[in-house]
C-alpha cells in the first residue's frame, strides 16, 4: 500500500471511531448496564470508548510521524506541552505514589484514566481536523442529534414512564441505581435519562443547551431551535442539578451577551444584575416558607425526617479537601481522591469539587498546570468566538467550570468526552491574533 493510501486509511479510521465516540458516549450507560445485564463483565463493557480510543492513538501518532502540517500545528504550541507536562506529573506522582503505597494499582489505573483521557481526546481530535474536514463538517449532528435523544426519554421519565423504569435494563444496587430522590423524598426523583446520574445528565445537558441557543440567536427559524432550548432546560430542571442550572443559565446570559451589540449588551447586563438581585432577594424571603421551593432550591426541607442534608455533605466534603491540600501540597497521587478513590481499600475522598481533587492527587503543582490549561483553550476559544462551535464551547466552559467548582463533573464519560473532544475539533482555525501568542 502506498504511503499515501495508508495515511488515508489510519485518517479516516480515526476520523470514523473519534465521532463513533462522541455520538454514542451519551447513551453509554444505558447500554453498559443493558448489554452487561445479559453478558455480565460490567466493568469491561463501561471500557468500549476507551478501546476505541486506543485505537484512535495508534492512528494519531502515524499521523503526526508521517505528517508534517499535524506535527507544525500541534506541537509548536504552548497548550500542547502543557498537557503533556501535566500527563507527566500525573504518571510521576502516581508512581511515587504506587511506590509508598498510598494508592492502589486499580485506584491509581482509574485514576489516571479520568485526569487524562479527555485531554488526550481533545489532542487526537485537534490532530485528526487538521488533516479532514469530516468532524468539523458533522458537530452539530454529532452534538446535537443524541442530546435530542436524551433529552426525549428526559421527557418521557418526567411526564410518561414509572420512575423504576430502567430496572428493566438491568439498573438496581449492583450497576446504576434506577432513580435517585431529593434527601430521599420520592416526591422528588431526580430523572437521569441515558446517563449514569442526574448530576452528569444537569451538567451534559449545558453543551447542547448552549449549542441550541447559539444557533437560535443566529438562524432564521427559530422556533425548533428555541423548543429545544426549552425542553432541554425542562429536564436539566427535573435533574435537581442546581450547580447544572446555575452553570446553564451562565452560559446562556454569556451567549446573549456576546452575541449582542455593544450598546444592547450594556443594557443586558444590567438587567441581569437587576434580575439576580430581585430573584435573590424574593427567594430568600420566601424559599423556607414553601416546602417545595426548599427541596427543589435548597434540596432540604424544615420537617424533613432526614438527619443529614445533602448540603452537609457538601460543605463537609469541600472542607476535608482544602484541609488536605494544606496538609498535602504536593498530593497523594492519582486514584487518591475523586471516583477514582472509592478503589483505595476505603480510603475514598470526595472532595465535590473536580479541582480540589486534582489538588488532593497531584498537588498545588498539578492544579496549576489543568487551570493554566483550562484557561489557555478559554482564551483560544474566545479568539475564535465569531465561529458558532467555538462560541459555545467557550461559554459553556464557563459554566461548566462553576459546575465543576460543586463536582466531578470533568470525571463523568459523556461530558468529558463531548466537550473535549468538540474542543479539539474547534482547534483547527489560526486566527490573526493567535499567531502572536503561539
Amino acid at each position: 500500500m502506498k504511503a499515501a493510501a495508508l495515511k488515508y486509511t489510519f485518517l479516516s479510521s480515526a476520523a470514523r471511531l473519534s465521532a463513533i465516540i462522541i455520538a454514542l458516549i451519551p447513551f453509554h450507560a444505558l447500554l453498559t448496564v443493558w448489554i452487561s445485564s445479559g453478558f455480565g463483565h460490567y466493568t469491561a463493557f463501561r471500557l468500549w470508548k476507551e478501546l476505541l480510543l486506543l485505537f484512535v492513538g495508534l492512528a494519531v501518532v502515524y499521523l503526526v510521524v508521517t505528517d508534517h502540517k499535524i506535527r507544525s500545528h500541534t506541537l509548536t504550541r504552548r497548550l500542547v506541552w502543557l498537557i503533556l507536562a501535566y500527563a507527566g506529573l500525573q504518571l510521576l506522582t502516581g508512581f511515587l505514589s504506587l511506590r509508598a503505597g498510598t494508592v492502589t494499582p486499580k485506584a491509581l489505573a482509574y485514576g489516571l484514566l479520568v485526569d487524562l483521557r479527555f485531554l488526550t481526546f481533545f489532542l487526537f481530535t485537534w490532530a485528526i481536523a487538521l488533516r479532514t474536514n469530516r468532524l468539523k463538517a458533522n458537530w452539530q449532528k454529532l452534538l446535537l442529534w443524541p442530546a435530542l435523544v436524551v433529552i426525549v426519554f428526559g421527557l418521557l421519565q418526567i411526564f410518561v414512564l414509572p420512575a423504576d423504569f430502567l430496572r428493566h435494563f438491568g439498573y438496581g444496587p449492583h450497576t446504576i441505581q434506577p432513580f435517585e430522590t431529593v434527601n430521599s423524598n420520592h416526591d422528588y426523583v431526580r430523572i437521569a435519562s441515558t446517563l449514569r446520574g442526574p448530576n452528569p445528565l444537569g451538567a451534559y445537558l449545558i453543551i447542547p443547551i448552549t449549542a441550541l441557543l447559539v444557533l437560535c440567536l443566529q438562524a432564521a427559524k427559530k422556533w425548533r431551535l428555541a423548543l429545544g432550548v426549552v425542553a432541554g432546560f425542562v429536564v436539566l430542571g427535573f435533574s435537581f442539578s442546581r450547580s447544572a442550572l446555575l452553570g446553564a443559565l451562565i452560559s446562556a446570559s454569556l451567549v446573549k451577551l456576546l452575541l449582542a451589540k455593544p450598546a444592547q449588551a450594556k443594557r443586558l447586563l444590567m438587567g441581569f444584575a437587576v434580575v439576580v438581585v430581585v430573584v435573590g432577594s424574593l427567594g430568600a424571603l420566601v424559599v423556607h416558607k414553601n416546602s417545595r421551593l426548599e427541596n427543589v432550591v435548597l434540596h432540604t426541607q424544615t420537617k424533613s425526617a432526614v438527619a443529614t442534608t445533602s448540603n452537609d455533605g457538601h460543605l463537609h466534603s469541600l472542607q476535608r479537601g482544602l484541609h488536605d491540600i494544606a496538609h498535602q501540597p504536593l498530593g497523594r497521587g492519582p486514584g487518591s481522591a475523586g471516583p477514582a478513590s472509592v478503589y483505595n481499600n476505603g480510603r475514598a475522598r470526595i472532595a465535590e469539587n473536580y479541582f480540589l481533587q486534582l489538588g488532593q492527587e497531584v498537588g498545588m503543582l498539578g492544579l496549576g498546570l489543568f487551570l493554566l490549561i483550562n484557561a489557555g483553550l478559554g482564551y483560544l476559544l474566545w479568539l475564535r468566538r465569531t465561529e458558532p462551535l467555538a462560541l459555545i464551547l467557550f461559554a459553556s466552559l464557563i459554566g461548566l467550570t462553576v459546575v465543576n467548582l460543586l463536582s466531578h463533573a470533568w470525571a463523568d464519560d459523556t461530558l468529558a468526552y463531548v466537550w473535549w473532544g468538540l474542543a479539539g475539533i474547534a482547534m483547527v482555525t489560526v486566527t490573526a491574533d493567535e499567531k502572536s501568542v503561539a
